[in-house]
């Protein structure tokens, strides 16, 4: 948690056998998560000549430092799955991995292609957070012929509170066993949640059979296509959840949480059903998907930035349809949500951010949206960002020429924008002279007194062993005085320690 500032993404090393269990799990406690998690393996032990780990961890490298998905993966023999639709499928080869009812998110060959449509976004504005509390009380049960009542009724007695019941076919259970049904049913209104998947690899259930009906009625939830591992992650999250009710419970595990699930699809647009692509594709006699694909590509980002740049809405959510990635870069490495925040137009910057546009994406200069929303000196766009989770993506050292900057040229609205987006009033420039030194410096009292409010220290040596106070009482300025020190008490903070405390992490 608190590395996740720090890096575009993680990847890590996990043993093949409960990868995806573990998988399943990390998607689920990863709340409001923004940036790729890749879990990775191998067959062979990386130490052995023909090891595919090597591979692996390079592919995974690739995917989590280049690509924006915000979701926890998994990557296996030049494929990257999404981690709660994953199984091992496969003790002996190096395709170990299958996603049964979902194809691969990315696809590593001698290019790299990115479903980014198919990418899960929550549309949410809120931090990363890991959720911790995992309930331990659930467990699997497999329905075969043959299976007694005793059998269920035990398996339910406390404590017990969740299970997750493998049946037949599309979510079927024997139709001549009543007395399966009424244990079910009592156990339902004990309190245990009972999610109904299917036994079969492939496929989904739902109450299209008397059984299936009989099952829902009597208490037991329809799991749709989710995989047993991304099943039983998904209970014990939501049981974990102290702060839900029980009717929240059922209702959360009927839903698409993280991407875990196929919920009806709605109809979308094809790249060719766009006007644009469709007529520049045919000006340049394109035919192929494959070529169609990289047009989309490469007109796409412009696309949405100029729409984003006149605040179009409308020409937004066309583009979104046609199957355009919300956080695809052009070619200066900007995105639409860059363009939205430098315009300082909250109600595209809110839009984009509800339909999954990342605020960790950095141009060629290495800005993030928060910096144009810096720029733009707009303090509600830079409190939604941070609210999702947006962080400065410079140095101390370089926001500190600018803070001073800023002090040296009056201008506060600029320091209340740093401040807003988290920077630290006390970061210092290559000479340890912070904003307080600058603005005192030039007389700058508005300035002054906002940071000496939000937390800046009056006391802090610069490379000339000058503080901000000494420098007013040199200079005479009496106003200053007041505001930097008004109970009259000189304390200076040796150099020594600010360099120990602050100059290390400004490298």
């Amino acid at each position: 948690m608190k590395h996740y500032d720090k890096y575009d993404g993680f990847v890590v090393l996990h043993g093949t056998d409960t990868m995806a269990y573990t998988a399943s799990a990390l998607s689920f406690m990863c709340e409001h998560l923004g940036k790729p998690i890749i879990l990775t393996g191998s067959q062979i032990p990386i130490f052995e000549v023909r090891s595919d780990g090597r591979d692996n961890f390079l592919s995974s490298l690739i995917i989590a430092g280049t690509y924006p998905i915000p979701e926890v993966l998994l990557c296996f023999n030049e494929k990257v799955y999404r981690g709660n639709r994953c199984v091992k499928s496969d003790n002996s080869s190096f395709s170990a991995f299958s996603s049964p009812n979902m194809p691969p998110l990315v696809r590593l060959e001698i290019d790299i292609f990115v479903d980014w449509p198919a990418v899960f976004y929550t549309g949410e504005t809120e931090k990363f957070r890991i959720h911790t509390n995992m309930c331990q009380n659930v467990g699997i049960l497999r329905l075969f012929p043959g299976i007694t009542a005793q059998t269920v009724r035990a398996f339910m007695q406390p404590p017990m509170q969740g299970i997750i019941l493998q049946t037949y076919g599309a979510g079927n259970a024997p139709t001549n066993r009543a007395d399966l049904l009424d244990v079910l049913e009592e156990a339902c209104k004990w309190g245990v949640l009972i999610v109904n998947i299917t036994q079969c690899s492939r496929g989904n259930v739902n109450a299209a059979y008397a059984t299936g009906v009989a099952l829902q009625k009597a208490g037991v939830i329809l799991g749709g296509d989710m995989t047993t591992e991304a099943a039983l992650a998904k209970l014990s999250y939501v049981l974990g959840k102290g702060d839900w009710s029980m009717e929240k419970r059922k209702k959360m595990l009927g839903q698409n949480l993280r991407g875990e699930m196929t919920t009806v699809a709605q109809e979308t647009l094809s790249f060719m059903d766009h006007d644009l692509i469709e007529s520049v594709a045919q000006t340049l006699h394109l035919s192929t998907h494959e070529e169609v694909n990289k047009l989309k590509d490469a007109l796409f980002p412009n696309l949405m930035c100029a729409a984003a740049k006149n605040s179009d809405i409308p020409a937004l959510e066309k583009l979104i349809e046609a199957g355009s990635h919300l956080s695809a870069p052009n070619q200066d490495g900007r995105t639409a949500l860059h363009v939205a925040c430098h315009s300082g137009d909250l109600r595209l910057v809110q839009f984009l951010l509800n339909n999954g546009a990342s605020v960790h994406v950095r141009d060629y200069r290495g800005d993030s949206p928060l910096i144009d929303a810096i720029h733009a000196k707009n303090l509600d766009i830079i409190y939604l960002l941070v609210q999702t989770g947006a962080v400065i993506p410079w140095s101390k050292s370089a926001i500190a020429l600018h803070l001073c900057s800023a002090a040296a040229l009056n201008d506060l609205n600029t320091i209340k924008a740093w401040h807003a987006a988290g920077a630290d009033l006390n970061s210092f420039d290559y000479d340890y002279r912070t904003a307080l030194h600058v603005a005192v410096t030039s007389n700058r009292k508005d300035v002054a007194e906002f940071l000496m409010k939000n937390g800046a220290h009056c006391n802090l040596q610069d490379v000339f062993g000058l503080t901000a106070l000494t420098i007013a009482q040199k200079l005479g300025y009496t106003e200053l005085l007041s505001i930097l020190n008004p109970d009259g008490h000189l304390c200076v903070e040796p150099i020594e320690n600010l360099l120990s405390c602050n100059h290390t992490s400004s490298l």
